[in-house]
């Protein structure tokens, strides 16, 4: 099992727990105080957060990699990801509460999209909670279990990664669905300037005796993960998330999900 499930998991996957959801938890430690500020700092302090780490690695790498420990350790305490397939993820969503679709945050930082409506927030409904979304407000849309579902298999089948995010670990208060516009890929995939999301508790295995060769898993894969040789895909385990998505591009079943050991 994964750091986090040790911690928060009570001997199992630590999303799988239902306290880690409650209402109970959202009321404590300020919580509120912090969502209600999350947004708002994300837009104004992301990209200016991410200009002074690259500088920093470019010019004193040294000081980098000190910086990128504490800052990944605290990240761990207060705002980080991992990634769920769509099977964990439609067992959140019978766990939750309430669900409101938001535009996400990400986007509306790295790519300008101000209603692109991927996150799925838990549990945070604004109208009992009293949470202001801020500029976001316009896009709040409280939805049915069934609903999110629906939009969890349609993100799916777009090549979006599931992942949960805490608000003040453990309290998880989103369910995203991320591509390379989102800020944890920009920081940690694409520049590998800090770690926020971690992997599934699962990877992808190919059966090369089904695999045709078609490629598509590989075009859809977020994390460059899967090659092509001798006409057949492999999947490099090092490099795999575990999200799945790339089972939907394969129509010949070629591909399964394993729970790490």
């Amino acid at each position: 099992m994964c750091e986090f499930c040790t911690q928060h998991g009570e001997g199992k996957k630590w999303y799988e727990v239902m306290q880690n959801y409650s209402a109970q938890l959202l009321w404590q430690q300020d919580r509120q105080t912090y969502i209600r500020h999350f947004f708002p700092n994300v837009q104004k302090k992301a990209q200016g957060n991410i200009a002074k780490l690259t500088w920093a690695k470019q010019h004193f790498p040294s000081v980098y990699r000190f910086i990128r420990n504490i800052g990944t350790n605290h990240m761990k305490k207060i705002h980080f990801g991992q990634v769920v397939p769509l099977e964990d993820a439609e067992k959140i969503i019978d766990m939750v509460q309430s669900i409101t679709r938001i535009a996400c945050v990400c986007r509306s930082v790295t790519a300008g999209k101000k209603n692109g409506r991927y996150c799925l927030m838990l549990g945070i409904d604004p109208y009992h909670t009293g949470i202001d979304y801020g500029d976001l407000r316009s896009s709040l849309e409280t939805i049915s279990q069934e609903e999110a579902k629906a939009l969890l298999h349609q993100f799916d089948q777009e090549g979006l990664v599931h992942s949960v995010w805490t608000m003040k670990t453990p309290f998880i208060g989103a369910l995203c669905n991320c591509d390379q516009d989102c800020l944890a890929y920009r920081v940690q995939i694409h520049s590998q300037l800090l770690d926020l999301m971690f992997k599934a508790e699962y990877v992808a295995t190919i059966d090369n005796a089904n695999c045709s060769g078609c490629r598509r898993c590989e075009k859809l894969c977020q994390f460059n993960a899967i090659q092509y040789e001798r006409g057949r895909c492999t999947i490099n385990a090092q490099q795999c998330y575990g999200c799945g998505v790339c089972r939907q591009a394969c129509t010949v079943d070629a591909i399964t999900l394993q729970a790490k050991v």
